[in-house]
């Protein structure tokens, strides 16, 4: 079985996110920048798959302009096996991606593809769910548990859901997305990272693929959120309910 694993690289969940003074984005100069956590969830369960003798081969890809190839070596680091780069320095949507990684898929001939729920960037949470619709194969997303059953080549998969668990079983040749809880991410050794250093990452674009981007909306204004007012005290809790009806009018 050969496992497909999509990464993005992202501004670091620890930075501080600062708007452009033009609005038309987020300032990305000299900001540090790591792979999308959920996606390096992704990477430790393809991973874990291969350790356990369900996968041969896990293959890493990912979208977007050459600095994108850190996150690619990042998750060699960690285990894969080569890398594939579709380089665009475009600003990509969802279906965009969903596209050119559906012709990655074809490409490889994957068996199951592995991508976090959403990136903590734009928080979209639709490109999973829109590779799938493309492929025509089954998706089991938000995973918090996944098991592969190699006789009957279906998987098992563990979903969160508001009211507790589900439990999806899907054939494969499916597309699963990946929850906070699935695993915890190893951290790569020194000697894996030199290692990664050798491995072959392909370089693809669009048009080889045979995809053609598109732009369906225009980015407006990008605003920060408004600053929190300072808190008060109250004296009692008859004042405190006068506030939340009459002010705050929240009762």
């Amino acid at each position: 079985m050969k496992l497909l694993v999509a990464v993005k690289r992202v501004v670091d969940y620890n930075a501080r996110i600062r708007v452009k003074a033009d609005q038309t984005g987020v300032e990305l100069a000299n900001v540090k920048t790591s792979m999308n956590p959920f996606c390096e969830i992704a990477v430790e369960e393809a991973l874990r798959l291969k350790e356990q003798k369900v996968a041969k081969e896990v293959v890493v890809v990912s979208v977007g302009p050459k600095s994108s190839q850190d996150t690619i070596r990042t998750a060699l680091a960690m285990g894969a096996d080569r890398g594939a780069h579709v380089l665009t320095d475009q600003a990509l949507l969802p279906l965009n991606i969903a596209k050119l990684l559906a012709a990655v898929a074809r490409k490889e001939d994957a068996n199951l593809i592995l991508l976090g729920k959403q990136a903590i960037d734009d928080d979209c949470n639709q490109t999973g769910q829109m590779l799938a619709a493309l492929l025509k194969w089954p998706q089991a997303t938000f995973a918090s548990k996944l098991e592969i059953d190699q006789a009957t080549n279906k998987a098992r998969v563990t979903r969160e859901v508001d009211g507790g668990l589900q439990t999806l079983i899907c054939g494969l040749p499916a597309v699963i997305t990946t929850d906070l809880r699935l695993n915890q991410p190893r951290y790569a050794t020194l000697p894996n990272i030199m290692k990664a250093k050798k491995k072959p990452i392909e370089a693809l674009n669009p048009e080889a693929l045979g995809v053609t981007l598109t732009k369906a909306y225009k980015r407006v204004k990008v605003e920060e959120p408004a600053k929190r007012k300072g808190g008060i005290m109250v004296s009692s809790v008859a004042e405190l309910m006068d506030k939340l009806r009459n002010e705050a009018k929240v009762l």
